[in-house]
């Protein structure tokens, strides 16, 4: 009996419904092929996996994040018991790979891009020989491979995603992105990204992710930096990439008009009016931008000295909703130089830049991120566990026993912290400012829409 290829994407909860496509549980669908059958496909934020649809000699590719690495091992468990063959992968995996083999059961482990080795990995298992660990790599961006959005259920996800390159070129402390898919943009052709999004439209979606590290990868310091080099290959590099995200733009703006995209981006594209232009024109409406804080200090803290602060930051994001890109400004509170009065001045900010919505989050220690080093190695000398488990480790712990873990501060508590972000969420999202800010929408069924998009975004 040949055996099959399942692909799971572990979640604590199940909805039925999803807002964004999980791309790469059908990337790593089309790195399957149909060599051993269409691999079978579990988003378990639609529905949870049945492990009696397993059986013994199956490949089972688990997907982990920090945030769902718990419920991936518990899956992962129950398949080796029934004689399946487990493999982990993801970031979470990537960052610790023998924790994936010591609590999740795995016979093997792949580290980084699984887009090329994937298909080694599952002959491995069917020969009955998988090794320990596999390391993918950073593949080029021309081997980045498309989705199979032909085994997408339909009518289960609101918004597609499509990833056009990977990579980002900053530091900042609390991101573990540029150290697990590196600094070096790695960048999908123009025209491969445009045939997944045609296979997405007419699958019936609307509204696409641009799913990206970065999509603004090559800024004019960079270009600057380059220019100062006496060998100027560096400089052909970055002009090569910038000139394909404009090209990448230039060929989203001939789809059909009723395509909306949203993406994610560094503030310093604000300093690059034809950039935001060109983002205008491809219909990339909306992006989410890191502000993290309004101080200068604040920026220091998370090695971001390249965003603004003060009345320059406000006229930077006043820039893209000029050249009509709207912003989801992201804040984050709990910074070492953070003071009582940096929430409402944070709130104050906000609204000063028209932004159309903001996030304002704590700073939490993720893992592969410098902020977690640190935090971690202070908590491994204070000896802290929860059920046996120390809290560097805390994703293991049950999530009803799970501490909301947050970097101390200098001069404010954590309930201090905690009660300010609260009233920076109530004073930006309170009714007569979503009112103002839902003017934006071009008719009355719009401008209540928006109203109850900030209501729900507020409760989230």
């Amino acid at each position: 009996m040949t055996p099959r290829v399942h692909l799971i994407n572990p979640s604590e909860l199940s909805f039925g419904v999803a807002v964004i496509t999980p791309r790469w549980l059908y990337v790593l669908a089309a790195a399957t092929g149909t060599r051993w059958g269409d691999p079978h496909l579990v988003d378990e934020t639609l529905e949870s996996v049945d492990v009696r649809s397993i059986d013994a000699g199956d490949v089972v590719g688990i997907g982990i994040h920090t945030g769902n690495a718990l419920r991936g091992y518990d899956i992962g468990r129950q398949l080796r018991d029934r004689g399946a063959w487990v493999v982990f992968g993801g970031i979470h995996a990537t960052l610790f790979p023998d924790e994936a083999r010591e609590h999740g059961g795995a016979h093997a482990v792949v580290r980084g891009d699984g887009d090329v080795v994937w298909p080694t990995v599952v002959e491995d298992c069917c020969a009955g020989r998988p090794l320990p660990l596999y390391d993918g790599g950073r593949i080029s961006g021309d081997a980045f491979l498309p989705a199979r959005w032909d085994l997408l259920p339909r009518g289960r996800y609101m918004w597609a995603s499509v990833q056009t390159v990977r990579g980002c070129p900053k530091h900042c402390s609390f991101c573990s992105v540029w150290r697990t898919d590196g600094q070096e943009p790695r960048q999908r052709h123009v025209d491969r990204v445009v045939r997944e999004v045609v296979e997405l439209r007419r699958l019936g979606f609307r509204f696409i992710a641009l799913a990206d590290d970065n999509f603004y990868p090559v800024s004019f310091d960079d270009l600057a930096a380059a220019r100062r080099r006496a060998d100027p290959s560096r400089l052909r590099e970055l002009e090569a990439i910038r000139h394909e995200r404009f090209a990448l733009m230039e060929q989203l703006a001939q789809l059909p008009d009723d395509l909306i995209f949203y993406t994610q981006i560094t503030m310093e594209a604000a300093e690059d009016p034809e950039f935001l232009d060109a983002m205008c024109r491809a219909r990339i409406r909306g992006a989410l931008v890191g502000v993290e804080s309004v101080t200068a200090a604040g920026l220091k803290d998370v090695y971001k000295n390249f965003n603004c602060a003060g009345d320059a930051l406000v006229a930077r994001l006043r820039t893209f909703r000029r050249h009509g890109v709207h912003v989801l400004g992201s804040f984050i509170f709990g910074l070492p130089s953070d003071r009582q009065d940096t929430f409402d001045a944070t709130v104050a900010v906000a609204e000063q830049s028209d932004l159309t919505f903001a996030q304002f989050v704590l700073l939490t220690p993720f893992p592969g991120t410098v902020d977690f080093e640190k935090w971690a190695a202070i908590e491994e000398r204070k000896g802290t566990h929860v059920d046996g488990v120390p809290i560097g480790r805390h994703w293991l712990i049950p999530p009803s026993k799970r501490p909301k873990l947050f970097a101390e501060h200098p001069t404010m508590s954590v309930e201090q912290i905690r009660s300010g972000a609260q009233h920076a969420w109530d004073r930006f999202y309170r009714w007569p400012a979503i009112w103002r800010r839902s003017a934006v929408a071009e008719s009355w069924r719009s401008r209540l829409a928006f109203v109850l998009i900030s209501r729900l975004y507020r409760q989230s």
